[in-house]
């Protein structure tokens, strides 16, 4: 049963804004509502302020620059990404991914902010955009900051985000030459979340040696997590089956998964292992021919 609440609809960002300043404590901001409103109804949030965010043209955008990168509105909903050319031509990835996220349905109105903003473990877009090196922008009537999508969350379901915050923008920077950028999950049911989820990206000097590598476990950890000893392992080399196979084994070992109704904690670091080992050589066989 969901409390009641007041429901207001701002007409810009600025009013928004100003409603979560006034509200601080008692607020929450909807953007589509389909995580929200299920765990309203769980009583699991409690609010006395529902702030409507979904509505606010400002926020939905796709912008690409080819020195600043992408920039996606907050309220830019997942369909929308999943059918533009512009993001399937720059950041195929994120195409890929939004193909895999729940049903057209889900995607048809679910916004990136809101995703993000969630902070589900088991959400399809952090993991890529972490692999992407992407940063959060975040808004309030006091200012503005950037933060790094990969310390936008200090723990499970938990943002940096303060009661007078909301994220209004995503900025992926424009991908440095010879990378490729790969995500995998593993799910029972198609338009289910990931019982796993692997994102790889990986860039190559003219030589073949990998110059840099992104490796993030997704549902692997409270949080999206980088498998740094495993980025380390392929940094400087040129790689080949046994390494693809160890960087496997390595990310399985870095995991911190959690045994649940899904999946036993063995069984998540052997998906996670395997995950790994096809995602590095997938990436890096895209990378070696960009």
């Amino acid at each position: 049963m969901i409390h009641d609440f007041t429901y207001l609809r701002p007409g810009n960002v600025k009013e928004a804004l100003a409603m979560l300043a006034q509200h601080r404590d008692g607020a929450k901001i909807i953007c589509g509502g389909q995580s929200l409103l299920i765990i309203m109804r769980q009583g699991l949030v409690v609010t006395e302020y529902l702030v409507d965010i979904k509505g606010l043209d400002e926020l939905n955008c796709l912008i690409y620059d080819s020195r600043a990168g992408l920039k996606i509105g907050a309220t830019t909903t997942h369909r929308t990404i999943e059918k533009s050319r512009l993001v399937k031509e720059k950041y195929p990835v994120l195409v890929a991914m939004e193909e895999k996220l729940a049903s057209i349905q889900v995607r048809n109105w679910g916004t990136i902010g809101g995703n993000l903003a969630h902070a589900d473990a088991a959400g399809d877009p952090a993991p890529v955009l972490i692999a992407l090196n992407a940063t959060v922008t975040i808004a309030s009537s006091a200012g503005g900051r950037s933060v790094p999508l990969e310390e936008f969350y200090p723990g499970l379901f938990e943002t940096v985000l303060s009661p007078d915050e909301l994220v209004t923008e995503v900025l992926v920077p424009p991908p440095p030459a010879h990378t490729a950028t790969v995500y995998q999950k593993f799910n029972l049911l198609e338009s289910d979340q990931g019982i796993v989820a692997v994102a790889v990206s990986l860039s190559v000097s003219d030589a073949g040696i990998c110059q840099d590598a992104r490796i993030v476990l997704g549902n692997a950890a409270p949080i999206p997590i980088r498998a740094k000893n495993t980025e380390k392992l392929l940094i400087g080399n040129k790689l080949n089956e046994e390494i693809f196979t160890k960087a496997g084994e390595t990310a399985g070992e870095e995991a911190d998964p959690v045994a649940d109704i899904h999946a036993s904690e063995d069984y998540r670091r052997h998906l996670i292992a395997v995950l790994t080992r096809r995602m590095t050589k997938e990436a890096w066989e895209q990378a070696c021919q960009v």
